[in-house]
């Protein structure tokens, strides 16, 4: 595989009731072979649902905002701009925006195909 750039305005984004995710980066696009890389948004007072990818591990990086983030049944915590979380494959976690804006991240997985348990 070359290297390749790709622009922001011939990526695909999935609307969701609680924000979005651009995917820039996947198998799916033909730009990696081995990772998926998207930007999320979740909006303000909004959150996404229980889930796992357990074919691959999760990097979440948070840009803006606040985000409380869980991790197995018991494990919460607040990320500000500039935290990075790291979940094992498997992990099931889920994610709420906790400050008084959008919280926008970058997600990256291990696999150019990550799956989803339970969203």
């Amino acid at each position: 595989m070359e290297a390749c750039v790709k622009c922001l305005a011939e990526m695909e984004t999935q609307e969701f009731p609680w924000g979005s995710i651009t995917w820039l980066v996947s198998g799916a696009i033909g730009n990696s072979r081995t990772m998926t890389f998207g930007r999320v948004v979740i909006r303000k007072g909004c959150g996404n649902p229980e889930h796992a990818h357990d074919n691959c591990d999760e990097i979440l990086h948070l840009l803006q905002g606040e985000l409380e983030h869980t991790a197995g049944a018991e494990r919460a915590f607040r990320l500000k701009p500039g935290d990075t979380i790291t979940l094992p494959a498997g992990t099931v976690h889920s994610a709420r925006s906790a400050g008084d804006e959008d919280a926008v991240m970058v997600v990256a997985y291990s696999s150019a195909h990550r799956h989803v348990r339970g969203e």
